[in-house]
């Protein structure tokens, strides 16, 4: 199994995994023409996309769904929520899933991970394929038991450390938007983030990719200093961006 990002962020979001001939997109929050040059920089096509999950109908991971999915006859799975939401309509194929159903796509078992956000039935996901698991775990607002206990032990995760509290109260957001991401049902923290890895048992994992990091209330620095609390080191972080997401990374 391998795992890569086309972008990670507000500005749009899409995650692949790949697991012998079934690949994998978790949301698709880019143009048509803005994925499929993402896609081909990673030496892939949009046809060769068996299917798409989405975790939400915010537009930063839903916006481009129904187009790819309409001009390529790809499938998309989804929480009866975020279909509800009516952002994904016009799609090819809907599969509407229910939180914390475990099901296959081609080689891979996926479950659906119900997480505290501001959206319809918001959800994440874990992999499994031959004895190997990796988690997507973004766009919550904090960490529930159910959270920690589908996450843990997990060979590979893909984690949100999207800002740090002091520098998004000192920022430029209005107040309601403040509120908003730093909410229980916003986005991650750094701290929360380190925290959730003290708990999932940590040492197991062989990736670890920090994403969605707000490019306006966090910086690398601020990262860092809180996986360093839980962390020893910090030689096997990879680090998502907006512009290029992360390379492909391999578990075997």
């Amino acid at each position: 199994m391998r795992f890569a990002s086309l972008g990670s962020g507000s500005k749009g979001n899409a995650t692949l995994v790949q697991a012998g001939d079934t690949l994998l997109m978790i949301d698709c929050g880019f143009s048509l023409r803005e994925t499929t040059r993402r896609l081909a920089r990673l030496g892939l096509e949009p046809a060769q996309l068996d299917a798409i999950l989405v975790t939400h109908e915010h537009t930063d991971h839903s916006s481009g769904v129904a187009i790819l999915s309409r001009k390529h006859q790809i499938p998309v799975y989804l929480t009866h929520g975020t279909f509800g939401s009516g952002r994904c309509d016009n799609c090819f194929s809907t599969r509407p899933v229910g939180l914390n159903q475990r099901f296959s796509i081609g080689a891979v078992e996926v479950q659906a991970i119900a997480v505290p956000h501001d959206a319809r039935e918001p959800c994440q996901y874990r992999f499994f394929y031959q004895g190997k698991s990796l988690g997507v775990l973004t766009d919550l607002g904090s960490i529930t038991p159910h959270v920690v206990d589908s996450y843990r032990s997990c060979d590979a995760l893909v984690l949100e450390f999207n800002h740090d509290r002091q520098l998004l109260q000192n920022g430029v957001y209005p107040h309601h938007l403040k509120r908003r991401v730093g909410g229980d049902w916003g986005h991650l923290n750094n701290m929360q983030a380190a925290a959730l890895l003290d708990k999932i048992h940590h040492a197991a994992l062989r990736h670890l990719v920090v994403a969605h990091v707000s490019e306006n209330n966090n910086s690398r620095q601020h990262a860092e200093k809180a996986l360093l609390s839980v962390l020893e080191s910090l030689d096997d972080v990879v680090w998502a961006d907006q512009g290029e997401g992360f390379d492909w990374l391999v578990l075997d």
